[in-house]
């Protein structure tokens, strides 16, 4: 194949844009931050699993003392109930035994009010958990935010970068004969594609090519295509390429 140097030359700025849009193609595809953020969800779960198992906790905890509350006020309605009674009963042993009822009652109220204590305690503890698990998660849910944001961003800024180097790679690519562009498309699609050959070496596959390899290359024509014997690139000649 033959093609003019100026044209072999231009080869490598689209092989540069190539480049270049591939880099950007991962910068939109994989932005740095999908892997904390795919951390950070599943922390997130793993956090929220947990805040369900507290709320729980928490939860029967004041169904309890609700019901401590309950027995509370139903033992003192039964107090203020047998006091009244105590102060119109007549019959002594009914007074007796409205009077080892109201002990009774007594003791029983303190039992209960001890054990509210105790359970209101238990439950402070218990809010104090909730509320610090919550406090986890909306931090990883911020980190997460804040970073997703930034993806977004990167992958927005990513996908102009290549509307742009797209439009250049078509504008450069129109300059190069079809033959040439079509050659230099399947040689990239299998490896390298085009590479400049400065001081006896290689700069697609970064090998120093032998004597022999550069004295057929020496005997080329000026607009003869030829190629690395490592890579298979189109190698470009140029004034720095030590022939």
């Amino acid at each position: 194949m033959n093609a003019s140097p100026e044209h072999q030359r231009i080869l490598l700025d689209v092989a540069d844009l190539d480049r270049r849009l591939q880099q950007a193609e991962h910068r939109r595809s994989t932005p740095p931050q999908g892997p904390r953020i795919n951390e950070l969800a599943k922390a997130r779960q793993e956090q929220l699993r947990d805040l369900t198992v507290l709320t729980g906790t928490r939860d029967d905890i004041r169904t309890e003392l609700t019901r401590l509350e309950s027995d509370v006020r139903v033992t003192e309605q039964r107090r203020t109930r047998d006091t009244d009674r105590l102060a119109a009963a007549t019959n002594p042993k009914d007074a007796q035994a409205l009077e080892h009822e109201l002990a009774s009652l007594a003791r029983r109220v303190s039992d209960l009010e001890d054990t509210q204590l105790g359970v209101m305690a238990r439950l402070e503890e218990a809010e104090a958990a909730v509320a610090a698990q919550q406090a986890l998660i909306d931090t990883t849910t911020a980190e997460g935010t804040d970073l997703t944001a930034q993806a977004k961003a990167q992958v927005a800024a990513a996908a102009t970068e290549i509307e742009q180097l797209t439009r250049d790679r078509e504008a450069i690519a129109a300059e190069i004969p079809a033959d040439l562009l079509a050659e230099y498309t399947r040689r990239a699609s299998r490896g390298i594609g085009v590479g400049l050959l400065r001081r006896g070496t290689c700069e697609g596959c970064r090998m120093m090519l032998s004597g022999t390899h550069l004295n057929e290359i020496r005997r080329a024509a000026a607009d003869d295509v030829v190629s690395c014997p490592e890579c298979g690139a189109i190698l470009v000649r140029t004034d720095e390429s030590g022939l």
